[in-house]
């Protein structure tokens, strides 16, 4: 399988090591490094902080009536994509190729009943299973942001059953299985800049449209409730990314080190490009900026995380905070509502990263995995074929699996339970115990 580093995005895939490497090395005595695996252990148990680190994060930002049903978004897609990874996620993942590629598919990987005793890349493959289990539960809680505040909760856990199944494990399998349809090509995806970031939002965006505006939206002033939870909610996100990029490295050591390093600038690099345009354009900087500008970084160096050099971060984690904040700009402009903004941040920066990162490979990287021949040119069409791929992919999926949700179990609160709040109409709770409930 090694032989696909012939293209750009091979070698840093194949660091991942995919079922024909565990295969192989469980027939020869597999040996487990103790170091990589206490990495790995430490990198999932990192990625799986980062989803109740999102419910903060969203939670923050909707009204006071809302706060426990939108943080019950992200908690329930660890609930429901936590078994769903286990029974077949796994397998349609990283299963060798059926239906022509369009997912995979291994009975060994079925309830995850026959990886007991394999290793993967000297790592127990039981802990890179759940490691990248972690990032199939953040995906479809990224998307809930975007409809905060009006979807009915039965709606949302089936919603989030068929867009794993349908949409994100399709689009994982491209990326990271050994026989994928982007990996074959040489698509540089790390650690999941098109299979998390654009799936979910281009995702968003469609479901926001789909269910429309929250009523009284734009007209009614919707105040965040709590911006100290939303600035803990990203610093908790901040911290989980490390495992979330330099844990896919699978290993613990040179490659892992450099994923760490890029992480940290270009998080930074993004945090402070929203505190300096705010500070242009209003004069003052705001923690919801902060806190955005953090998120645009840490996304827009998701898929490069192993290619490009600290100053690439850099240059990344600051035109991320330009594109996001112009695409909240278009969004208030043409006024459709994507409450919490993940398309403006997630999608865009995801998309921006995706591409970008083409023009900031370092020349050592570039030297060690590519083909004699490779350009630029060649490369940055690949990125765009996948990015294409993925938003068309995403977007249809998306709304064929909302129009048959919203068919059957229904989807939109109705206005009664709207201005009563998902707290009280869908869960019988008040978050903070107030009176005042707007």
């Amino acid at each position: 399988m090694l032989k696909s580093s012939r293209s750009i995005g091979g070698a840093v895939l194949a660091l991942i090591a995919w079922p024909t490497v565990s295969l192989a090395q469980s027939d020869a005595a597999p040996v487990i490094d103790s170091g990589a695996t206490a990495w790995m252990l430490t990198s999932t148990a990192l990625v799986l902080l980062m989803t109740p680190g999102l419910a903060m994060f969203y939670g923050g930002l909707v009204r006071t009536k809302n706060v426990l049903g939108t943080m019950m978004h992200s908690y329930t897609a660890m609930a429901i994509v936590g078994v769903l990874w286990a029974v077949c996620g796994y397998a349609m993942a990283f299963g060798e190729n059926i239906m022509g590629g369009w997912f995979g598919w291994n009975w060994k990987y079925f309830m995850l009943g026959g990886i007991e005793d394999t290793v993967i890349n000297h790592v127990p493959e039981y802990v890179f299973a759940m490691f990248q289990g972690k990032f199939a539960i953040i995906t479809p809680a990224l998307i809930s942001g975007a409809f905060a505040e009006r979807m009915r909760f039965r709606g949302f856990c089936v919603l989030i059953a068929l867009w794993s199944l349908i949409v994100y494990n399709p689009l994982c399998h491209w990326v990271w299985a050994a026989d994928g349809f982007f990996f074959q090509r040489g698509a540089i995806d790390f650690a999941g800049g098109t299979v998390v970031h654009i799936s979910s939002g281009i995702s968003a965006l469609v479901l926001a449209l789909y269910l429309g505006k929250r009523r009284g939206y734009p007209d009614t002033a919707m105040h965040p409730n709590n911006l100290t939870m939303t600035l803990m909610g990203a610093g908790l996100l901040w911290v989980g990314w490390f495992g979330f990029n330099a844990g896919s490295a699978v290993s613990s050591g040179q490659g892992s080190a450099h994923a760490l390093t890029v992480t940290q600038i270009a998080a930074a690099a993004g945090a402070l490009g929203w505190i300096l345009i705010e500070g242009l354009k209003h004069g003052k900087a705001t923690s919801l900026g902060l806190a955005s500008g953090i998120l645009a970084g840490l996304v827009a160096i998701t898929p490069a995380a192993d290619v490009v050099t600290p100053t690439g971060a850099i240059v990344l984690g600051l035109l991320a905070s330009l594109v996001c904040y112009f695409a909240i700009q278009v969004k208030n402009k043409l006024g459709y509502d994507d409450s919490l903004d993940v398309f403006g941040i997630h999608g865009c920066a995801g998309i921006f990263g995706a591409i970008g990162l083409t023009f900031g490979i370092r020349a050592s990287w570039v030297a060690a995995n590519t083909a004699e021949g490779w350009t630029v040119g060649h490369q940055l069409g690949v990125q765009l074929m996948a990015v294409a791929t993925t938003v068309v992919y995403a977007a249809v999926l998306t709304l064929l699996i909302a129009v048959l949700v919203d068919k059957t179990v229904g989807l939109r609160l109705s206005e009664v339970e709207e201005r009563a709040g998902l707290d009280q109409s869908l869960h019988g709770e008040h978050g903070y115990g107030l009176l005042n409930l707007n």
